[in-house]
This record gives C-alpha cells, structure tokens and sequence, in this order.
C-alpha cells in the first residue's frame, strides 16, 4: 500500500510538471525533442532494456506531440531532418559499438581461415533466422493464430534441420581444441554478443526481446526519415529552380525590352507620341462631352426661364387689361353722374323760369336724349374693350 501511494504521488507530480511544461512552451521550441514528436526517440524506444538510456535531456510530453501531429496537417514544420539527425548520430554510436567488440572478440579468438569463418557464419545466420521466427510464433500465439503460428514452426523446423548440418560441417572443419573457442559473435542490429552454440529458447528470447525490436525500429524509422527528407528536399529544390527560372526569365524580358529600346530610338519615340496622341485625342472627346452635357444642361434651363417668364407675362397682360378695363367703366360712369347731375341742374333753372307744360316736354327730350347718349356710351365702352382684347 506505502509503494502504491508514493508512485500515485510520483505520477500525480509528474503529471503537474507535464501541465507547467505545456503551459510554459509549444512544441516548435528548442526544448522539445523532435524525434519524441515523431514518435522515434530512443530513449522511450530502448526504455526497460538493457541498453535503457534514461531520461531525454528535451522535452516529452504526449500532449505537445498531439499538437503537432493536429498542426503538422495544416503546415510543414520539417522535423524530420532534426529527427533523422538525432537517430543518425545514435546509430553511429551503436555501430561503433559494434565495431569495438568485434576487435575485442578477434583479440581473445584465435585466428582462423576465411573458409572456416564463412562457415560458422552460414551457422549465425541460421541462428538468427531461427530467433527471428520463433519470436514471430510467439506473438502469433498472444494474438491467437493457432494456424499461421503452426506454419511458422514448419519453418522453424527446417532451419533448425539446416543448423545441425551447418554446425557439422562447421565441427569437421576445425580442429577439437579450438572448435569451443570460436562460439561468440557481435549482432549487426543491436551489438549484442550472441554464441554459436546457443539453444532456440535463448536465440527467441534475443531475436523477439524489447531491445533487438526496438533497434530493428530505430533503424527502419532512420531510413524512412531519409526517405521523407529526401523527397522534401527534392521538392524545395525543385521549388526554388522553378523560381529562379522565373526570375530569369523576367529579367531576361527586361533586358530585351531594354534592348529593343535603345537600337530602335525612333520607334519607341513613335510609341510614345501615339501614346501621348491617343491620351490627348481621349482628353479632348472628354472635354467636349463634358461641354455638350453644360450646354444641354443650359438649353434646357433656358428653355425652362423662358417658358416661365413667357407664362409670367400671360398673367401680367391678362392682369393689365381687367386693370384697364375697371378703370374705364369707373371713368365712363363717373362722366354719366356728372351729365347727369348737370342735366339735372339745367332742368331745374328751366323749370323756374317757363311753364309747366314747356318743362314736361323739355323734360321728356332730355331723358329721351340721356337715354340715347347712355346707349351710345355703352357701345363705345364696349367697342373699346373689344379693341384692347
């Protein structure tokens, strides 16, 4: 129980520090490892092994590396070329590794012939190839595939079959005091010791073990990162030509234009003349459209002002002639008060001075006669109306 609550608590403080890292960067800072992001560092590949190589100085964190894997469809960061760097120089170390013990083994081991060496190599090579497929038995099993796991062990069979004539061919070509001292050999995957003589349980447990697995897909992952890398580079390269091309061309536009302009003076002076023409001749249709459109706009005003004096002077003339006309019917009938206010005045003198019977008479001819000069004004009133109409 005390082990239990000290790992919840070493993975609960893990996990905090993990948030604090995430919250603090992203995955395109330095600090993180590119190859964790790609899912390739050997440290969480040989992790548990015995080549177990501890704790990545870069960051790993699952969540920055979903991150990537989200942001990675939408741009190319090209972090595969830090990876392939980062597994090429853990190769290197391995293979160099490698080297070492094959120099130490050639050291302790006496000398034998190239005949004798292809020999006991032909017995490796089956060995391994034993290894491989009883490994591959085993995780048919775990998955259950009972049929191809029995199929595989046929194989294993016929290897195991071309082992024991290998090694018997291997035993007669050497002498007895040196045949169990030529027994270990350095695999070319992991640079693990391996011995000539070593039984199918101990080739499984080599062949199908974390640390073979995991060089076997360190060393896939590198050459697929070269691959990819390649293809990228071929790409940009490519890219980059086509742009430069481009560039080329342009500037070899230019200078021909160039060129064709300083051996052929006149024409480009022509050009420009007909260039110059055509803007002045464009100028001038704008000017005189714009001139027609004002003087349209002031035919039309005019038109509008004449239309409206010509109407104002209508009313004035019709407005003149009622005046007109009022004041000569208000003349004519004052003139007919005064006539008759005289005539009046005229009959009452006569009257006093002769008889009754003389001023009826009078008086009959003298509304006889304003009635006849009423008439006659009337018509002259209205000759001269109709004149001025």
């Amino acid at each position: 129980m005390v082990i239990h609550s000290q790992l919840k608590k070493i993975q609960g403080a893990s996990e905090r520090m993990g948030d604090t890292t995430r919250q603090r960067i992203k995955f395109s800072d330095d600090r993180v490892c590119k190859s964790h992001l790609l899912n390739c560092c050997p440290h969480d590949v040989l992790s548990g092994t015995r080549m177990d190589l501890g704790e990545c100085l870069k960051v790993h964190d699952l969540a920055l590396r979903a991150d990537y894997e989200i942001a990675s469809k939408e741009q190319d960061f090209f972090f595969e070329l830090d990876a392939m760097d980062h597994l090429q120089s853990f190769i290197a170390d391995c293979d160099r590794r490698t080297e070492v013990a094959k120099k130490r083994l050639a050291e302790t081991q006496e000398e034998i012939s190239a005949e004798v060496a292809a020999k006991a190599e032909r017995v490796h090579e089956l060995n391994e190839e034993i290894g491989k497929l009883l490994a591959k038995v085993e995780q048919l099993g775990a998955e259950g595939n009972v049929e191809e796991s029995q199929k595989v062990m046929d194989e294993v069979e016929k290897a195991r079959a071309k082992k024991r004539e290998a090694e018997e061919v291997y035993r007669n070509s050497m002498p007895a005091s040196s045949f169990q001292q030529q027994k270990l050999r350095v695999c070319e995957v992991c640079s693990a010791y391996l011995g000539l003589h070593d039984n199918d349980r101990r080739l499984a447990d080599h062949f199908g073990g974390k640390l073979h697995l995991g060089f076997i897909e360190i060393r896939e992952k590198l050459e697929e990162l070269k691959r990819v890398v390649a293809e990228k580079q071929e790409k940009r390269n490519q890219e980059r030509l086509k742009r430069r091309e481009e560039r080329e061309r342009e500037e070899r536009e230019k200078l021909r234009r160039s060129r064709s302009h300083s051996k052929n003076p006149k024409r480009s002076r022509s050009r420009e003349h007909r260039r110059h023409r055509s803007r002045s001749m464009s100028r001038e249709r704008k000017r005189r459209t714009r001139s027609k459109s004002r003087e349209k706009r002031h035919r039309h005003r005019s038109r509008s002002s004449s239309r409206s004096r010509s109407r104002s002077h209508q009313r004035s003339g019709h407005s003149s002639r009622d005046r007109s006309r009022e004041r000569s019917r208000r003349r004519s009938s004052k003139e007919r008060f005064r006539e008759q206010d005289l005539a009046s005045r005229d009959r009452d003198r006569n009257s006093r001075d002769r008889s009754p019977r003389d001023r009826d008479r009078k008086d009959k001819k003298r509304s006889y006669e304003s009635a006849n000069g009423r008439s006659e004004d009337r018509r002259s009133s209205e000759e001269r109306e109709a004149g001025e109409i």
